[in-house]
């Protein structure tokens, strides 16, 4: 036991509440060696889409409580961080959340996110993120949404590769191709990637750490959608060479996937000149493929800018 389990906690708000960025998929995703040892990895795309949680603690009734009901793996996250730091398996646990599920825009994540800190909040606990890591890895792979701002992660081993910082105010045209996706089933699957796939990805992951780092939009969106390109042999986009297509003819930056998903989409910097001109013709190309489109924008800290 810590020393901070072993010190009486008592609960002093009663109610807690805590929030989390989903991500737009991820900019990059594929395998890197690493001291001779093979790594999936992901470099996360946050968006101002998010989940909210409500923690109500109630020291008498040992039942947890989660609205909606059917938020199974956020109330088994409630319970293995209340079991932790010893306090009762007792309250109401209400999760709302505008990102879409299944869609790999990482929605399950960002819920666990938002109970820990709800949960920290209502107990005034700092919980580690180390501590939300170990307990997210028992349930799914995690997207890294923990930190804030954008990150290489290691998704199965639920571990933090590099801070990357900040990203630039960025917007993504997008596109559902319909279903959803289970990512536990998803990442059950063996990476058909061959070693020069590998270097590449290393490469990739080197390029848009120093685009991220420069704020470099353009840098950011060809890594995006060369990554894009070798996730076909993984998670086809059906869509994806005719969003290729508009993306060049409209002269926008990039295009991203949700490489575990079902969305796809169009990168515009919001500091181009001609960004609404781009964002009106994208919403309208696009419509031609689908019915619906979405738009998502970066998601940024800036307090740490």
């Amino acid at each position: 036991m810590s020393v901070l389990q072993q010190t009486q906690i008592k609960v002093t708000n009663n109610i807690g509440r805590g929030s989390s960025f989903g991500t737009f998929g991820e900019l990059l995703q594929g395998v890197i060696e690493k001291n001779d040892v093979s790594s999936d990895f992901l470099v996360t795309f946050p968006i101002s889409r998010f989940s909210h949680a409500t923690f109500i603690a109630n020291s008498n009734n040992h039942d947890l409580i989660v609205y909606p009901s059917h938020k199974e793996k956020a109330k088994r996250f409630a319970a293995y961080i209340l079991q932790y730091y010893d306090l009762p398996i007792g309250g109401n646990l209400m999760i709302e959340s505008d990102i879409p599920v299944g869609k790999g825009l990482a929605s399950s994540s960002a819920d666990l996110v938002a109970v820990a800190r709800a949960i920290g909040a209502c107990y005034e606990l700092q919980i580690p993120v180390s501590l939300i890591e170990s307990f997210m890895k028992q349930i799914e792979p995690s997207d890294g949404v923990m930190y804030q701002g954008s990150v290489s992660y290691f998704h199965r081993e639920g571990r933090l590769y590099e801070f990357l910082g900040q990203l630039p105010p960025m917007t993504v045209v997008s596109i559902d191709e319909g279903g959803d996706v289970d990512t536990i089933e998803f990442n059950k699957i063996s990476k058909p990637f061959t070693v020069q796939d590998q270097l590449e990805y290393g490469e990739l992951l080197t390029k848009i750490s120093k685009a991220i780092h420069e704020k470099d939009v353009k840098g950011i969106g060809d890594v995006a959608t060369r990554s894009a390109i070798l996730n076909q042999k993984l998670k086809p986009k059906k869509f994806l060479e005719e969003v290729i297509y508009i993306q060049e003819e409209i002269d926008a930056d990039g295009v991203a996937v949700t490489h575990s998903g079902t969305c796809l989409g169009i990168l515009l910097s919001i500091s181009d000149p001609k960004y609404f001109n781009k964002l009106l013709v994208a919403v309208d190309r696009l419509k031609k493929l689908t019915n619906h489109v979405e738009i998502y924008h970066s998601w940024n800290d800036y307090r740490k800018e």
